[in-house]
């Protein structure tokens, strides 16, 4: 692909935000992975996004709102989830929350569920693009359906053919999506791994916090079986891959002779979640045949890098 010809698809704050008060949709960064943004109250423009992504209507998407305050318009928040908000916003943490009447986001962003999904993003430029859009903003990540998550504009360029204008805001230091809980009527649980362990979690609100089981209906992104999946097929939990087999490695690596990566070459688990997405990009761009997976430790920020890698693994 010709990068010099896509430039045209980056643009700059201020058209990004004219873009997305026209009732347009842009992507732009995120702490988390690039987001393909639309004003969450406008039904055709939050349509436009799932016709560009090839998206299933019945996922929902999440709302980003510049601060505390927008959310609390948008969706009625009980103890738990005010605990969550003050501790971890602005943050890769979403909640899932009954919806407040009244709130005019399209019913289209729903996906015609009474609960919303609102996150406040840590990334000083995602917040700045919000306020000065003037509307919470629906955004889904920026890549054509089931493919995997760009944390690099160029990503989102290639992903797209430069079809989509982008607001370049660097790398994603997260790298995975964020932590998705749902709170309400006093029950709390996590319905997809993310940014934030689970672990944190539980420490902030002092209980254990349940996972969504395996199979359950879909209440918020990232809930589809397959999900974030490179064009390669992936072989999980490989010690030492076959000869000519790309690896994405995750520690001290073993003997390989095909081209290879490493998430973490001292086994840091946030280095490897900002490695995850971009480096499985790199690889699947080489056309091996397949690409081996180290074993991930299950623990910390190692279950979304898990769910992840599983998700995408799934055929």
């Amino acid at each position: 692909m010709d990068k010099s010809r896509n430039l045209s698809a980056r643009v700059d704050s201020t058209t990004a935000a004219a873009i997305l008060s026209a009732g347009g949709i842009c992507a732009f960064a995120t702490e988390t992975v690039y987001g393909l943004g639309a004003d969450a109250r406008n039904a055709d423009a939050v349509l436009a996004i799932y016709e560009a992504k090839g998206r299933p209507r019945f996922n929902p998407l999440i709302v980003h709102c510049a601060n505390s305050a927008m959310a609390e318009t948008l969706v009625v928040f009980d103890d738990n989830a005010r605990t969550l908000a003050e501790r971890f916003w602005p943050g890769p943490l979403t909640l899932v929350l009954p919806i407040r009447p009244g709130n005019g986001i399209a019913d289209i962003v729903t996906a015609g569920l009474d609960t919303l999904a609102v996150r406040v993003p840590a990334h000083a430029m995602a917040r700045a693009l919000i306020a000065a859009a003037l509307c919470p903003i629906a955004a889904p990540s920026a890549n054509p359906s089931g493919t995997l998550s760009p944390t690099r504009a160029q990503d989102v360029v290639d992903g797209f053919a430069g079809r989509v204008p982008v607001l370049d805001g660097g790398a994603c230091i997260s790298g995975v999506e964020s932590t998705i809980i749902a709170c309400r009527d006093g029950a709390v649980i996590q319905l997809r791994a993310g940014a934030i362990a689970n672990q944190e979690i539980e420490a902030a609100l002092g209980r254990k916090v349940p996972r969504a089981e395996k199979g359950s209906p879909v209440a918020a992104p990232g809930m589809l079986a397959r999900h974030y999946a490179p064009r390669t097929q992936l072989c999980l939990d490989v010690d030492n891959p076959e000869p000519g087999e790309a690896y994405l490695g995750f520690g001290p690596l073993p003997g390989c002779n095909g081209p290879t990566r490493n998430l973490s070459p001292s086994g840091d688990l946030a280095e490897a979640a900002r490695n995850l997405f971009a480096m499985l990009h790199e690889l699947d761009a080489l056309g091996a045949g397949s690409i081996a997976v180290a074993p991930i430790p299950e623990t910390g920020l190692g279950e979304a890098i898990n769910d992840r890698l599983r998700r995408a693994a799934e055929r």
